[in-house]
């Protein structure tokens, strides 16, 4: 039984936390009484504690063997300063994790022009939140070799699950591109990235990254007409490239400006992953509109 600490213990870190509980210790970092209540509830011992605030972190010193870095960075600024002030505490401590494994984003890669890239593709961020992810992913891989820590990089594209669809976009009629200008994007269900975490956790080698990501080689567009379709709501309007930049917010254009499909062999060779969700179809057959 090793004792296992989750940063960042949202939705996807308790969908992990359920696959591990009933062979391990599980800790969280709670940065609230409410978000401790919730994680006492789900049977994880919560440590009060805020990445914003490194004296909050004492405690995490010398507490885990294994850790799970999900939480994201800060919403400014060029590096990632939450994933620093935790990586110095984890090594104030003589007994450091033997394992750590971050969750970063396919955005790291930027724009592709809709290549399929594997890991070895050398990451191009285009855009600030991405430089963040890449930044952090560095600090972790330095603070693995220099302390003698194996280090994990799982690159995840858009999550998506029962309560983690469109919808709300789609009943709004927000537009897509049109076939001739849409871009590829990439999915994983939350349940597959969990597993790909644990997975990660006790098969990966030290200093590796891998794909968290499906099967599917979808256009953004097609993914949200079978949402659509799914749940008997209207497919969203089309609209050119040009459309869509003189209309719609910078954060969403900033995802219609890369395309990549990424290749997703490692997580199966070298993690023995077997995808409950391989694509968003077999996801989708199992829901029914509500009502």
């Amino acid at each position: 039984m090793a004792n296992i600490l989750i940063i960042g213990c949202g939705d996807v870190g308790l969908r992990t936390a359920r696959l591990l509980a009933p062979q391990h210790r599980l800790y969280a970092l709670a940065r609230t009484p409410q978000s401790a209540q919730h994680l006492r509830e789900a049977g994880i011992t919560p440590i009060p504690g805020d990445l914003d605030d490194r004296a909050s972190l004492t405690r995490l010193a010398g507490i885990a063997d294994w850790v799970l870095h999900f939480a994201p960075p800060p919403a400014h600024g060029v590096h990632d300063m939450r994933t620093r002030k935790l990586l110095s505490m984890l090594g104030k401590s003589r007994i450091l994790p033997r394992r750590l494994v971050y969750i970063s984003t396919s955005g790291v890669y930027g724009d592709c022009a809709g290549a399929l890239i594997d890991e070895t593709r050398p990451p191009r961020p285009q855009n600030v939140r991405a430089r963040r992810r890449l930044d952090a992913e560095q600090q972790v891989r330095r603070w693995g070799r220099r302390n003698g820590v194996a280090t994990s990089i799982l690159r995840v594209p858009g999550i998506y699950a029962g309560g983690r669809l469109p919808i709300e976009r789609l009943q709004r009629g927000t537009p897509v591109l049109c076939a001739e200008d849409d871009v590829f994007t990439n999915h994983i269900h939350a349940d597959d990235l969990a597993q790909i975490a644990v997975h990660a956790l006790f098969r990966a080698r030290a200093g590796r990254v891998f794909h968290a990501s499906d099967d599917s080689q979808l256009c953004m567009g097609d993914y949200f007409v079978r949402v659509a379709a799914a749940f008997d709501l209207p497919a969203p309007p089309r609209v050119t490239r040009a459309e869509a930049e003189s209309t719609l917010p910078a954060q969403l254009l900033s995802f219609m400006r890369e395309s990549r499909r990424m290749a997703n062999r490692r997580i199966k060779s070298e993690l023995n992953v077997h995808l409950a969700y391989p694509d968003i179809d077999a996801f989708l057959k199992t829901q029914r509109p509500a009502g």
